[in-house]
């Protein structure tokens, strides 16, 4: 499946997150990460559920640190990246520089004080696009 996607993660105390290149403070507190995987989304959101792989993307420094709350899975054939990051910047709080280094945005990870799952989804069904949500399996 193609696609894009909406991770929803909790970080449960005030964290830096080191990257190869950048540092982030980041607040205790939920966030939501916008990506895109025009191969195998699932394979991809399923690897972010997961603390041991290697580490590549900005998402995968922060997921060490989080836990995974939910994911919502938006299959299309084109990448919504850009519009759902755009859109979500309207209800979070954006964390300028994470991720979205390819794209017109700010960042793709956004602070919420708050569980964002209801704003999220509202905010999906606003924009008429069908999800699928994705939850880590029960080990």
């Amino acid at each position: 499946m193609k696609g894009s996607y909406i991770l929803l993660l909790y970080l449960p105390q005030d964290s830096e997150i080191k990257t190869r290149a950048k540092i982030f403070a980041l607040k205790r507190g939920y966030y939501a990460y916008v990506g895109s995987a025009m191969n195998s989304l699932e394979k991809r959101v399923e690897r972010h559920f997961k603390k041991e792989k290697r580490l590549h993307w900005h998402i995968d420094y922060l997921t060490l640190k989080t836990e995974p709350l939910t994911a919502y899975l938006i299959p299309s054939s084109v990448r919504l990246e850009e519009i759902l990051s755009k859109e979500i910047a309207k209800i979070g709080e954006v964390v300028r520089g994470f991720g979205a280094s390819d794209l017109n945005v700010p960042g793709n990870l956004f602070y919420f004080n708050h569980d964002p799952r209801y704003l999220v989804e509202k905010l999906l069904q606003s924009l008429g696009l069908t999800y699928i949500e994705f939850r880590a399996s029960e080990e």
